[in-house]
């Protein structure tokens, strides 16, 4: 930084390389965005929340309350299942000096850009098929877990149809407008999940009358 303060670092950790963007500080400065070359990228906001998220599937965008404002699937990331979601272009700002750039999987920029100079880092990474197979396995969820995905997901639905109510009163058809799309496929994840997972019979049915209430 114009200050003498460290703003990127780039290095090694065996195999792989990191970019790591810091605060303009000159002690414990905190780190704004962290690179691997494994695909595995996030930058945060300056309160520390998490801003955005990669990695070899895809990623996705929050807001400073942890509130997922958009997500999005890379071309070849081999989903299994699931609508693939097309990236829209990103540009944020870090900070006065330091941007990033998200065009695709490979074409990840950091931009530093300070007293008339410039230095850009492509940290963008392009997955390969045999990286697929050496994914970690989901995470499993638990049985209180997965109750409380069933009940937000319910929650969410009501609070849909009260908004229905309250915005058109005297349309007598409310009741049979569809929820939005992103709760349809929130709700088809879960009832597959019960159908996939090596769960109870009575969780699976108490999960399934949740959300087809």
């Amino acid at each position: 930084y114009p200050s003498g303060n460290l703003a990127i670092i780039v290095a090694r950790d065996k195999n792989r390389l990191i970019c790591i963007v810091q605060e303009d500080k000159p002690s414990n400065a905190g780190i704004q965005a962290v690179f691997k070359s494994n695909g595995r990228n996030t930058c945060y906001y300056p309160n520390r929340a998490v801003w955005i998220n990669m990695n070899i599937q895809g990623g996705q965008y929050l807001d400073q309350a942890g509130n997922r404002v958009r997500r999005w699937t890379w071309p070849n990331s081999m989903m299994s299942s699931g609508a693939q979601v097309p990236l829209s272009p990103i540009f944020i700002s870090l900070n006065l000096y330091v941007g990033v750039r998200i065009l695709g999987q490979d074409k990840i920029t950091v931009s530093f850009l300070a007293m008339g100079q410039q230095a850009k880092f492509n940290v963008g990474t392009k997955v390969q098929v045999s990286d697929v197979g050496r994914l970690p396995p989901p995470a499993r969820l638990s049985e209180d877990e997965l109750l409380l995905l069933a009940f937000r997901v319910r929650i969410l639905r009501l609070f849909d149809r009260l908004r229905g109510c309250l915005n058109f009163p005297s349309n007598e058809q409310w009741d049979k407008i569809k929820p939005p799309a992103y709760l349809i496929t929130q709700t088809l994840k879960i009832l597959q999940f019960c159908t996939t997972s090596d769960i109870s019979d009575e969780l699976r049915s108490s999960v399934r009358a949740i959300v087809n209430a």
